[in-house]
């Protein structure tokens, strides 16, 4: 009688390990468990305003904050006054950031047509030949945007991704730190509320 090298117990531990060692080392392998984690129903974005009123009083002027696109256009946010602007910060190497951009770019197809709403995704590393190419390999309608300004104070802080929502008076009503799902039925509702 032969006798056995690995019980069941010493296979599913070895299988488990090296799930765990491609976890730790690769970004993509991160990024899938963070999407799937998503989509059954953790990681899931606000759905009120999250920034203290002391924060905002007085305060309702869009801050001066330039963006520039990948075909070489200059927007300034001052100019939206009046809309619902989503900020989304972001960058290729992100696990988090990578999880929740296919949620970014379904919310942005939706809204696209909408004259209430805009969407940002920037590129936090400033760097157009790697997330362009990262937006046409995933096959997202999202545009890309680069600062072409300094980072007004208080919409990023030491993590990406952070979503950034101003209201129609350029309030900011909500930052986000942290992945998320954006097509979570009731913050897609309370971006709707917020642009009428």
């Amino acid at each position: 009688m032969k006798k056995k090298l690995f019980n069941k117990s010493a296979i599913t531990n070895i299988i488990i390990g090296a799930l765990m060692v491609t976890l730790i080392i690769s970004p993509q392998a991160k990024a899938l468990m963070i999407e799937g984690c998503m989509k059954i129903g953790f990681f899931q974005p606000p759905t009120g305003s999250t920034v203290n009123e002391k924060e905002n009083t007085g305060n309702t002027a869009i801050p001066y904050l330039l963006l520039k696109s990948s075909d070489g256009k200059t927007l300034n946010i001052q100019d939206l006054k009046g809309k619902v602007i989503l900020i989304n910060f972001w960058a290729t190497w992100c696990p988090p950031c990578v999880a929740e951009m296919p949620s970014i770019n379904a919310l942005y197809k939706r809204f696209k047509n909408n004259p209430h709403i805009v969407i940002f995704p920037v590129d936090v590393d400033n760097n157009f030949s790697k997330s362009v190419p990262f937006m046409k390999k995933n096959a997202y309608a999202l545009p890309v945007y680069n600062l072409a300004s300094q980072m007004p104070e208080g919409y990023l802080g030491n993590a990406i991704p952070t979503t950034v929502i101003l209201d129609k008076t350029g309030k900011m009503v909500l930052r986000h730190e942290g992945g998320a799902d954006y097509t979570n039925k009731k913050f897609v509702e309370y971006l709707e509320g917020i642009a009428k």
